[in-house]
Protein backbone atom coordinates (compact mmCIF):
# COMPACT_ATOMS: atom_id res chain seq x y z
CA UNK A 1 0.00 0.00 0.00
CA UNK A 2 3.20 2.31 0.69
CA UNK A 3 4.07 2.10 -2.68
CA UNK A 4 1.34 2.46 -4.50
CA UNK A 5 0.72 5.70 -2.63
CA UNK A 6 4.45 6.44 -3.28
CA UNK A 7 4.19 6.05 -7.03
CA UNK A 8 0.42 8.16 -6.93
CA UNK A 9 2.64 10.81 -5.84
CA UNK A 10 5.41 10.56 -8.08
CA UNK A 11 3.03 10.47 -10.79
CA UNK A 12 0.88 12.94 -9.83
CA UNK A 13 4.31 15.61 -9.24
CA UNK A 14 5.72 14.85 -12.66
CA UNK A 15 2.54 15.41 -14.08
CA UNK A 16 2.38 18.67 -12.81
CA UNK A 17 6.12 19.46 -13.61
CA UNK A 18 5.10 18.24 -17.39
CA UNK A 19 2.17 19.72 -17.70
CA UNK A 20 1.91 22.73 -15.12
CA UNK A 21 5.33 24.47 -16.65
CA UNK A 22 4.88 27.61 -19.67
CA UNK A 23 6.08 26.50 -23.39
CA UNK A 24 8.46 28.78 -24.65
CA UNK A 25 7.95 31.63 -26.91
CA UNK A 26 7.47 30.31 -30.56
CA UNK A 27 10.46 31.13 -32.65
CA UNK A 28 9.35 30.99 -36.41
CA UNK A 29 10.82 28.94 -38.82
CA UNK A 30 11.88 30.92 -41.98
CA UNK A 31 13.59 29.78 -45.25
CA UNK A 32 14.83 31.96 -47.77
CA UNK A 33 16.07 31.27 -51.51
CA UNK A 34 18.77 33.43 -53.40
CA UNK A 35 18.64 34.91 -56.65
CA UNK A 36 21.02 33.70 -59.24
CA UNK A 37 22.48 35.27 -62.59
CA UNK A 38 22.57 32.55 -65.08
CA UNK A 39 20.60 31.03 -68.43
CA UNK A 40 17.27 30.40 -68.59
CA UNK A 41 15.38 27.96 -71.11
CA UNK A 42 12.23 27.38 -71.26
CA UNK A 43 11.06 23.96 -73.25
CA UNK A 44 8.78 20.81 -74.06
CA UNK A 45 9.91 17.72 -74.01
CA UNK A 46 8.17 14.70 -76.04
CA UNK A 47 9.59 11.26 -77.23
CA UNK A 48 9.62 10.09 -80.83
CA UNK A 49 11.44 7.84 -83.20
CA UNK A 50 14.38 8.40 -85.71
CA UNK A 51 14.06 7.20 -89.16
CA UNK A 52 15.99 8.35 -92.53
CA UNK A 53 15.09 11.53 -94.05
CA UNK A 54 14.22 9.83 -97.45
CA UNK A 55 13.57 5.95 -97.22
CA UNK A 56 12.30 4.11 -100.39
CA UNK A 57 10.28 0.50 -99.91
CA UNK A 58 11.57 -1.48 -102.89
CA UNK A 59 9.13 -4.01 -104.34
CA UNK A 60 8.13 -6.45 -107.75
CA UNK A 61 5.74 -5.50 -110.14
CA UNK A 62 5.81 -9.53 -110.96
CA UNK A 63 5.00 -12.73 -109.41
CA UNK A 64 7.82 -15.15 -109.30
CA UNK A 65 10.62 -17.05 -107.32
CA UNK A 66 13.75 -15.17 -106.24
CA UNK A 67 16.04 -16.23 -107.84
CA UNK A 68 19.54 -14.69 -107.03
CA UNK A 69 19.68 -11.81 -104.19
CA UNK A 70 22.88 -9.70 -104.59
CA UNK A 71 22.46 -7.18 -101.55
CA UNK A 72 21.84 -7.92 -98.08
CA UNK A 73 21.61 -5.84 -94.62
CA UNK A 74 23.62 -2.83 -94.50
CA UNK A 75 24.53 -2.64 -97.66
CA UNK A 76 25.49 0.04 -99.38
CA UNK A 77 24.51 0.07 -103.54
CA UNK A 78 24.18 2.90 -106.13
CA UNK A 79 21.12 3.72 -108.19
CA UNK A 80 20.73 0.95 -110.79
CA UNK A 81 22.77 -1.82 -108.95
CA UNK A 82 20.82 -5.05 -109.97
CA UNK A 83 20.05 -6.36 -105.89
CA UNK A 84 17.61 -9.53 -107.09
CA UNK A 85 16.29 -11.58 -109.50
CA UNK A 86 13.27 -13.42 -110.04
CA UNK A 87 12.93 -16.48 -112.23
CA UNK A 88 12.64 -15.65 -115.70
CA UNK A 89 11.76 -18.99 -117.37
CA UNK A 90 7.66 -18.29 -117.50
CA UNK A 91 7.81 -15.30 -119.01
CA UNK A 92 10.77 -15.94 -121.76
CA UNK A 93 7.79 -18.48 -122.22
CA UNK A 94 5.63 -15.86 -122.60
CA UNK A 95 7.74 -13.93 -124.85
CA UNK A 96 8.08 -16.54 -127.19
CA UNK A 97 4.44 -17.13 -127.76
CA UNK A 98 3.45 -13.47 -127.88
CA UNK A 99 6.14 -13.27 -131.00
CA UNK A 100 4.90 -16.49 -132.45
CA UNK A 101 1.04 -14.98 -132.20
CA UNK A 102 2.35 -11.31 -133.63
CA UNK A 103 4.18 -13.39 -136.49
CA UNK A 104 0.73 -15.31 -137.20
CA UNK A 105 -1.26 -11.98 -136.88
CA UNK A 106 1.11 -10.63 -139.40
CA UNK A 107 0.46 -13.55 -141.92
CA UNK A 108 -3.03 -13.22 -141.60
CA UNK A 109 -2.25 -9.19 -142.67
CA UNK A 110 -0.26 -10.66 -145.92
CA UNK A 111 -2.92 -13.32 -147.19
CA UNK A 112 -6.16 -10.23 -146.38
CA UNK A 113 -4.02 -7.94 -148.68
CA UNK A 114 -4.25 -10.49 -151.30
CA UNK A 115 -7.53 -10.72 -151.09
CA UNK A 116 -8.62 -7.27 -151.04
CA UNK A 117 -6.29 -6.75 -154.05
CA UNK A 118 -8.34 -9.63 -155.79
CA UNK A 119 -11.53 -8.32 -154.54
CA UNK A 120 -10.31 -4.83 -156.62
CA UNK A 121 -9.47 -7.08 -159.89
CA UNK A 122 -12.49 -8.92 -159.45
CA UNK A 123 -14.68 -5.81 -159.06
CA UNK A 124 -12.80 -3.58 -161.99
CA UNK A 125 -13.74 -6.66 -164.33
CA UNK A 126 -17.99 -6.41 -163.05
CA UNK A 127 -17.29 -2.93 -164.02
CA UNK A 128 -16.44 -3.65 -167.41
CA UNK A 129 -18.93 -6.50 -167.97
CA UNK A 130 -21.76 -4.34 -166.74
CA UNK A 131 -21.17 -1.34 -168.76
CA UNK A 132 -21.15 -4.13 -171.55
CA UNK A 133 -24.60 -5.77 -170.20
CA UNK A 134 -22.69 -9.35 -170.19
CA UNK A 135 -23.75 -9.21 -166.09
CA UNK A 136 -26.73 -8.34 -164.25
CA UNK A 137 -26.98 -5.67 -161.58
CA UNK A 138 -26.59 -7.62 -158.54
CA UNK A 139 -23.42 -9.23 -159.53
CA UNK A 140 -22.12 -5.77 -159.98
CA UNK A 141 -23.12 -5.17 -156.20
CA UNK A 142 -21.86 -8.24 -155.11
CA UNK A 143 -18.16 -7.43 -156.51
CA UNK A 144 -18.48 -3.84 -154.69
CA UNK A 145 -19.38 -5.51 -151.19
CA UNK A 146 -16.76 -8.38 -151.46
CA UNK A 147 -14.01 -4.86 -152.01
CA UNK A 148 -15.73 -3.42 -148.72
CA UNK A 149 -15.42 -6.64 -146.79
CA UNK A 150 -12.01 -7.73 -147.82
CA UNK A 151 -10.67 -4.37 -146.58
CA UNK A 152 -12.86 -4.61 -142.94
CA UNK A 153 -10.91 -8.20 -142.97
CA UNK A 154 -7.69 -6.67 -143.59
CA UNK A 155 -8.64 -3.43 -141.01
CA UNK A 156 -9.24 -6.56 -138.49
CA UNK A 157 -5.97 -7.99 -139.15
CA UNK A 158 -3.76 -5.12 -138.86
CA UNK A 159 -5.21 -4.15 -135.37
CA UNK A 160 -4.37 -8.06 -134.25
CA UNK A 161 -1.23 -7.45 -135.39
CA UNK A 162 -0.72 -4.14 -133.08
CA UNK A 163 -2.43 -6.46 -130.00
CA UNK A 164 0.02 -9.01 -130.58
CA UNK A 165 2.94 -6.42 -130.80
CA UNK A 166 2.04 -4.95 -127.48
CA UNK A 167 1.48 -8.06 -125.68
CA UNK A 168 4.74 -9.26 -126.79
CA UNK A 169 6.13 -5.21 -125.48
CA UNK A 170 4.35 -6.20 -122.27
CA UNK A 171 6.08 -9.81 -121.72
CA UNK A 172 8.89 -7.77 -122.10
CA UNK A 173 9.05 -5.05 -120.03
CA UNK A 174 7.74 -7.89 -117.50
CA UNK A 175 10.52 -9.95 -118.13
CA UNK A 176 12.63 -6.79 -117.20
CA UNK A 177 11.14 -6.54 -113.92
CA UNK A 178 12.83 -10.20 -113.01
CA UNK A 179 15.37 -8.11 -112.52
CA UNK A 180 15.35 -6.01 -108.92
CA UNK A 181 17.02 -2.71 -109.24
CA UNK A 182 17.83 -0.30 -106.82
CA UNK A 183 16.20 2.98 -107.12
CA UNK A 184 18.32 5.47 -105.14
CA UNK A 185 22.08 5.44 -103.97
CA UNK A 186 21.33 4.25 -100.13
CA UNK A 187 22.25 1.25 -97.53
CA UNK A 188 20.01 -1.59 -97.17
CA UNK A 189 18.47 -1.47 -93.48
CA UNK A 190 16.03 -4.28 -94.37
CA UNK A 191 15.56 -7.33 -96.20
CA UNK A 192 12.12 -9.32 -96.30
CA UNK A 193 12.91 -12.34 -99.07
CA UNK A 194 14.99 -15.07 -99.09
CA UNK A 195 15.90 -17.28 -102.56
CA UNK A 196 13.65 -19.58 -103.25
CA UNK A 197 10.87 -17.62 -101.59
CA UNK A 198 8.18 -16.77 -104.08
CA UNK A 199 6.25 -13.80 -104.14
CA UNK A 200 3.06 -12.53 -105.33
CA UNK A 201 2.10 -9.33 -107.01
CA UNK A 202 -1.53 -10.20 -107.74
CA UNK A 203 -2.98 -7.08 -105.38
CA UNK A 204 -0.20 -4.88 -104.53
CA UNK A 205 3.85 -5.21 -105.13
CA UNK A 206 5.10 -7.38 -102.24
CA UNK A 207 8.29 -5.36 -100.33
CA UNK A 208 11.51 -7.03 -100.59
CA UNK A 209 13.80 -4.23 -99.66
CA UNK A 210 13.98 -1.08 -97.76
CA UNK A 211 16.76 1.04 -98.49
CA UNK A 212 17.69 4.48 -96.65
CA UNK A 213 18.93 6.88 -98.90
CA UNK A 214 21.19 8.55 -96.55
CA UNK A 215 22.24 7.79 -92.62
CA UNK A 216 24.15 11.11 -92.19
CA UNK A 217 20.98 12.90 -92.32
CA UNK A 218 18.50 11.74 -90.10
CA UNK A 219 15.27 13.18 -88.32
CA UNK A 220 12.88 12.81 -85.03
CA UNK A 221 9.34 11.99 -85.64
CA UNK A 222 8.20 13.12 -81.83
CA UNK A 223 4.94 13.47 -80.34
CA UNK A 224 4.13 16.53 -78.77
CA UNK A 225 1.29 16.83 -76.70
CA UNK A 226 -1.97 19.67 -77.93
CA UNK A 227 -1.02 21.57 -74.77
CA UNK A 228 2.49 22.42 -75.89
CA UNK A 229 2.26 22.01 -80.10
CA UNK A 230 0.76 25.81 -79.62
CA UNK A 231 4.58 27.20 -78.80
CA UNK A 232 6.01 24.97 -81.40
CA UNK A 233 7.53 26.65 -84.06
CA UNK A 234 10.31 25.99 -87.56
CA UNK A 235 13.82 26.89 -86.62
CA UNK A 236 13.58 26.05 -83.15
CA UNK A 237 16.47 24.22 -82.09
CA UNK A 238 16.05 20.60 -80.24
CA UNK A 239 18.39 18.55 -78.12
CA UNK A 240 17.66 14.56 -77.69
CA UNK A 241 19.42 11.80 -75.88
CA UNK A 242 19.14 8.10 -76.89
CA UNK A 243 19.15 4.96 -74.64
CA UNK A 244 22.46 3.85 -76.82
CA UNK A 245 24.59 7.00 -75.67
CA UNK A 246 23.09 7.30 -72.41
CA UNK A 247 25.69 10.10 -72.12
CA UNK A 248 25.46 11.75 -75.20
CA UNK A 249 23.20 14.91 -76.24
CA UNK A 250 22.30 14.79 -79.91
CA UNK A 251 21.05 18.30 -81.58
CA UNK A 252 18.56 19.38 -84.11
CA UNK A 253 15.97 21.74 -85.18
CA UNK A 254 12.15 21.29 -85.88
CA UNK A 255 11.33 21.53 -89.12
CA UNK A 256 7.49 20.74 -89.34
CA UNK A 257 4.61 20.63 -87.30
CA UNK A 258 2.32 18.42 -88.63
CA UNK A 259 -1.27 19.00 -88.56
CA UNK A 260 -2.65 15.67 -88.15
CA UNK A 261 -3.82 15.28 -84.70
CA UNK A 262 -3.01 11.38 -83.81
CA UNK A 263 -5.61 10.16 -80.44
CA UNK A 264 -4.14 7.41 -78.25
CA UNK A 265 -7.24 6.87 -75.44
CA UNK A 266 -8.56 10.40 -75.44
CA UNK A 267 -5.06 12.38 -75.55
CA UNK A 268 -4.20 13.67 -78.56
CA UNK A 269 -0.80 14.39 -79.82
CA UNK A 270 0.83 16.38 -82.95
CA UNK A 271 3.36 14.87 -85.19
CA UNK A 272 6.82 16.95 -84.97
CA UNK A 273 9.73 16.64 -87.34
CA UNK A 274 12.72 17.43 -86.29
CA UNK A 275 15.95 17.30 -88.53
CA UNK A 276 19.20 15.56 -86.74
CA UNK A 277 22.73 15.82 -88.44
CA UNK A 278 24.24 12.30 -87.99
CA UNK A 279 27.61 12.64 -89.00
CA UNK A 280 29.19 10.01 -86.93
CA UNK A 281 26.54 7.22 -88.03
CA UNK A 282 26.13 6.75 -84.33
CA UNK A 283 21.84 7.04 -85.19
CA UNK A 284 19.99 4.46 -85.94
CA UNK A 285 16.66 4.09 -87.16
CA UNK A 286 14.02 3.29 -84.52
CA UNK A 287 15.89 4.16 -81.98
CA UNK A 288 13.41 6.06 -79.61
CA UNK A 289 14.52 9.46 -78.69
CA UNK A 290 13.67 11.83 -75.40
CA UNK A 291 13.36 15.13 -77.11
CA UNK A 292 13.56 18.80 -75.37
CA UNK A 293 12.76 21.43 -77.85
CA UNK A 294 14.17 25.11 -76.67
CA UNK A 295 10.38 27.32 -77.01
CA UNK A 296 12.58 30.39 -75.66
CA UNK A 297 16.08 31.40 -74.13
CA UNK A 298 17.85 34.08 -71.96
CA UNK A 299 21.26 34.26 -71.28
CA UNK A 300 23.09 35.75 -68.41
CA UNK A 301 20.02 37.25 -66.72
CA UNK A 302 19.01 37.20 -62.88
CA UNK A 303 16.75 34.35 -62.02
CA UNK A 304 14.60 34.43 -59.01
CA UNK A 305 13.71 30.91 -57.96
CA UNK A 306 10.02 30.22 -58.05
CA UNK A 307 9.70 29.23 -54.49
CA UNK A 308 9.74 32.86 -53.18
CA UNK A 309 6.97 33.85 -56.42
CA UNK A 310 4.82 31.71 -54.59
CA UNK A 311 5.53 32.82 -50.99
CA UNK A 312 2.48 34.76 -50.09
CA UNK A 313 1.94 35.48 -46.69
CA UNK A 314 -1.26 35.24 -44.48
CA UNK A 315 -2.52 37.17 -41.05
CA UNK A 316 -1.00 34.60 -39.76
CA UNK A 317 2.50 34.84 -40.79
CA UNK A 318 2.99 38.48 -39.80
CA UNK A 319 1.56 37.81 -36.14
CA UNK A 320 4.40 34.89 -35.96
CA UNK A 321 6.93 37.51 -36.81
CA UNK A 322 5.20 40.33 -34.00
CA UNK A 323 4.57 42.45 -37.62
CA UNK A 324 1.58 44.86 -38.72
CA UNK A 325 0.04 43.33 -41.90
CA UNK A 326 0.86 45.50 -43.95
CA UNK A 327 -2.16 47.09 -46.80
CA UNK A 328 -0.86 46.07 -49.98
CA UNK A 329 -2.31 47.44 -54.03
CA UNK A 330 -3.53 44.42 -55.61
CA UNK A 331 -1.08 43.12 -58.79
CA UNK A 332 -1.75 43.67 -62.08
CA UNK A 333 -0.29 40.90 -62.97
CA UNK A 334 0.32 37.08 -62.06
CA UNK A 335 3.25 35.01 -61.00
CA UNK A 336 4.28 31.65 -63.32
CA UNK A 337 1.98 29.14 -62.92
CA UNK A 338 3.32 26.13 -60.02
CA UNK A 339 4.81 23.35 -62.18
CA UNK A 340 3.03 20.79 -59.86
CA UNK A 341 -0.24 22.60 -60.68
CA UNK A 342 0.57 21.95 -64.66
CA UNK A 343 1.04 18.77 -64.12
CA UNK A 344 -2.28 17.58 -62.51
CA UNK A 345 -3.61 20.26 -64.55
CA UNK A 346 -2.88 18.13 -67.77
CA UNK A 347 -3.10 14.80 -65.58
CA UNK A 348 -6.91 15.49 -65.50
CA UNK A 349 -7.36 17.37 -68.81
CA UNK A 350 -6.40 13.69 -70.48
CA UNK A 351 -8.56 11.89 -68.44
CA UNK A 352 -12.02 14.01 -69.86
CA UNK A 353 -13.91 12.58 -72.55
CA UNK A 354 -13.36 14.62 -75.74
CA UNK A 355 -16.92 15.86 -75.00
CA UNK A 356 -15.60 17.26 -71.40
CA UNK A 357 -13.06 18.17 -72.53
CA UNK A 358 -14.47 20.47 -75.82
CA UNK A 359 -16.58 21.82 -72.84
CA UNK A 360 -14.03 23.06 -70.61
CA UNK A 361 -12.53 24.67 -73.61
CA UNK A 362 -15.76 26.51 -74.30
CA UNK A 363 -15.48 27.73 -70.43
CA UNK A 364 -12.09 28.51 -70.61
CA UNK A 365 -12.75 30.88 -73.98
CA UNK A 366 -15.48 32.55 -72.19
CA UNK A 367 -13.18 33.48 -69.34
CA UNK A 368 -11.00 35.08 -71.16
CA UNK A 369 -13.17 36.88 -72.85
CA UNK A 370 -14.87 38.05 -69.85
CA UNK A 371 -11.03 39.21 -68.58
CA UNK A 372 -9.03 41.49 -70.88
CA UNK A 373 -6.88 42.89 -68.05
CA UNK A 374 -3.12 42.03 -69.21
CA UNK A 375 -3.82 40.18 -72.03
CA UNK A 376 -1.47 41.93 -75.71
CA UNK A 377 -3.51 43.28 -78.17
CA UNK A 378 -3.44 42.02 -81.13
CA UNK A 379 -1.71 43.10 -84.52
CA UNK A 380 -3.30 46.11 -86.51
CA UNK A 381 -3.52 43.88 -89.64
CA UNK A 382 -4.86 40.75 -87.82
CA UNK A 383 -8.47 41.02 -88.73
CA UNK A 384 -7.14 41.92 -92.27
CA UNK A 385 -4.97 38.85 -92.40
CA UNK A 386 -7.87 36.91 -90.78
CA UNK A 387 -9.98 37.44 -93.73
CA UNK A 388 -7.86 36.35 -96.17
CA UNK A 389 -7.62 32.39 -96.65
CA UNK A 390 -4.39 30.78 -96.12
CA UNK A 391 -3.87 29.29 -99.10
CA UNK A 392 -3.88 33.06 -100.63
CA UNK A 393 -1.90 34.58 -98.85
CA UNK A 394 1.78 33.23 -100.47
CA UNK A 395 2.97 31.03 -98.22
CA UNK A 396 3.90 27.34 -99.47
CA UNK A 397 3.67 25.38 -96.21
CA UNK A 398 1.29 26.46 -93.28
CA UNK A 399 4.06 26.81 -90.94
CA UNK A 400 5.59 29.69 -92.85
CA UNK A 401 2.03 31.53 -91.17
CA UNK A 402 2.86 30.27 -87.18
CA UNK A 403 2.86 33.85 -85.61
CA UNK A 404 5.71 34.82 -83.68
CA UNK A 405 5.53 33.61 -79.94
CA UNK A 406 4.32 36.52 -77.54
CA UNK A 407 6.85 37.80 -75.17
CA UNK A 408 5.79 36.51 -71.72
CA UNK A 409 5.19 39.56 -69.31
CA UNK A 410 4.10 39.28 -65.68
CA UNK A 411 4.27 40.75 -62.65
CA UNK A 412 4.63 39.26 -58.98
CA UNK A 413 5.65 39.79 -55.37
CA UNK A 414 8.64 39.23 -53.60
CA UNK A 415 9.10 39.14 -50.05
CA UNK A 416 12.30 40.59 -48.06
CA UNK A 417 13.84 39.72 -44.65
CA UNK A 418 15.29 43.09 -43.15
CA UNK A 419 15.63 42.74 -39.34
CA UNK A 420 13.12 40.18 -38.26
CA UNK A 421 10.36 42.07 -40.70
CA UNK A 422 8.89 41.33 -43.91
CA UNK A 423 9.34 43.82 -46.80
CA UNK A 424 7.09 43.11 -50.59
CA UNK A 425 9.09 43.94 -53.80
CA UNK A 426 7.04 44.12 -56.47
CA UNK A 427 8.85 42.44 -59.70
CA UNK A 428 8.32 42.28 -63.74
CA UNK A 429 9.02 38.76 -64.46
CA UNK A 430 10.04 37.27 -68.05
CA UNK A 431 10.81 33.70 -69.09
CA UNK A 432 10.10 30.53 -66.69
CA UNK A 433 11.78 27.14 -67.31
CA UNK A 434 9.19 25.88 -64.41
CA UNK A 435 12.12 26.27 -61.65
CA UNK A 436 13.60 29.94 -61.72
CA UNK A 437 11.89 32.73 -63.78
CA UNK A 438 13.82 35.60 -65.34
CA UNK A 439 13.27 39.10 -63.40
CA UNK A 440 13.10 41.70 -65.97
CA UNK A 441 12.79 44.33 -63.54
CA UNK A 442 12.53 44.90 -59.40
CA UNK A 443 11.83 48.26 -58.36
CA UNK A 444 12.12 49.38 -54.45
CA UNK A 445 9.80 48.02 -50.92
CA UNK A 446 6.29 48.05 -52.11
CA UNK A 447 4.89 51.36 -50.05
CA UNK A 448 8.71 52.48 -48.83
CA UNK A 449 9.97 54.25 -51.31
CA UNK A 450 13.19 55.32 -49.38
CA UNK A 451 14.50 51.74 -48.65
CA UNK A 452 16.32 51.24 -52.13
CA UNK A 453 15.57 47.53 -51.52
CA UNK A 454 17.15 46.68 -55.52
CA UNK A 455 16.87 42.82 -56.73
CA UNK A 456 20.00 41.60 -57.46
CA UNK A 457 22.02 38.09 -58.01
CA UNK A 458 22.70 37.22 -54.17
CA UNK A 459 19.81 38.44 -52.73
CA UNK A 460 18.21 36.22 -50.26
CA UNK A 461 14.38 36.27 -50.71
CA UNK A 462 11.79 34.59 -48.43
CA UNK A 463 10.12 31.19 -49.50
CA UNK A 464 8.67 30.11 -46.27
CA UNK A 465 7.34 31.40 -42.57
CA UNK A 466 6.29 28.63 -40.05
CA UNK A 467 3.41 30.06 -37.47
CA UNK A 468 1.88 28.59 -34.37
CA UNK A 469 -0.75 26.96 -35.63
CA UNK A 470 0.91 25.40 -38.43
CA UNK A 471 3.41 24.13 -35.73
CA UNK A 472 0.89 22.65 -33.26
CA UNK A 473 -1.18 20.99 -36.28
CA UNK A 474 2.45 19.46 -36.96
CA UNK A 475 2.90 18.58 -33.57
CA UNK A 476 0.28 17.15 -33.05
CA UNK A 477 0.14 14.57 -35.98
CA UNK A 478 3.47 13.81 -34.66
CA UNK A 479 2.63 12.52 -31.06
CA UNK A 480 0.26 10.10 -30.05
CA UNK A 481 -1.27 10.14 -25.96
CA UNK A 482 -0.53 6.35 -26.05
CA UNK A 483 3.33 7.32 -26.13
CA UNK A 484 5.27 9.00 -23.74
CA UNK A 485 7.32 12.24 -24.02
CA UNK A 486 9.98 13.06 -22.55
CA UNK A 487 12.38 16.08 -22.39
CA UNK A 488 12.38 18.98 -19.43
CA UNK A 489 9.66 21.53 -19.64
CA UNK A 490 9.91 23.60 -22.62
CA UNK A 491 10.99 21.14 -25.12
CA UNK A 492 7.67 19.25 -26.10
CA UNK A 493 8.48 17.72 -29.66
Amino acid sequence: MKYLLLVLVLGGAGAWWYYGSEAPEFVPEIRTVEMTRGDIVESVSATGSLEAVTTVQIGSQVSGIIQELRADYNAIVREGDVIARLDPSLFETQIEQARANLLRAEADVERLRVAVDDAHAQHARSVELAAQELISQTELETAEVNVRSAAAQLRSAEAQVIQARASLNQNEVNLEHTVIRAPIDGIVISRLVDVGQTVAASLQAPELFVIAADLTKMRVIANVDESDVGRIRPQQPVSFVVDAYPDETFGGAVSQIRLEPIVQQNVVTYSTVIDAPNPDLKLKPGMTATATIEIARRDDVVRIPNAALRFRPAAETFMALNQAAPDLPPLTGAAPPDPERLRRFRERMQQMSPEERERFRERRRGGRGRAATGTRAPPANAAADAAVPAVARGATTIDALFGPLPQPHSTARVWLLEQGRLFPVDVTLGLTDGTSTELVQGGAAVGDEDSGAALAAGTALVSFVSTPEAGAATRGAATSPLMPRFGPPGRRR
